[in-house]
């Protein structure tokens, strides 16, 4: 009997030098920007920016990332508590947006029927 295969296998991970090397330039680049962003630019802490990590790689819905920062987050000293009180927010942002972005169904509702234009 087989294993059944998942997408969000950790061990998937170990592909990434493989299909970096299907655009070498673009990896390149990619890689100096997180070089650049994580360990040269010094306005924020790096503690800060994977408590940041954590919360965009939950509203991506990404869990190699929420692995990754999670744990990176955890080596600079960061505790669970302030991760979810750090995720509670992110929940509170985002259902803020959803919440206030329901104006325009509002006004698209209160306009009536019109020729749809959607290009989705």
């Amino acid at each position: 009997m087989s294993k059944e295969h998942s997408y969000y296998e950790k061990s998937n991970l170990a592909h990434i030098p493989e299909l970096m090397k299907l655009a070498p330039e673009a990896a390149s680049s990619y890689l100096a920007l997180e070089r650049k962003v994580y360990h040269e630019s010094q306005h924020l802490p790096t503690k800060t920016k994977e408590l940041l990590a954590i919360c965009v790689a939950h509203v991506t819905g990404c869990p190699y990332c929420i692995d990754v920062h999670v744990k990176k987050y955890k080596e600079l000293g960061g505790t669970m508590e302030e991760v979810m009180e750090a995720l509670l927010v992110t929940a509170m942002t985002r259902s803020g947006a959803i919440l206030s972005h329901g104006v325009n169904a509002l006004l698209a509702y209160q306009e009536g029927p019109s020729t749809p234009q959607c290009f989705c």
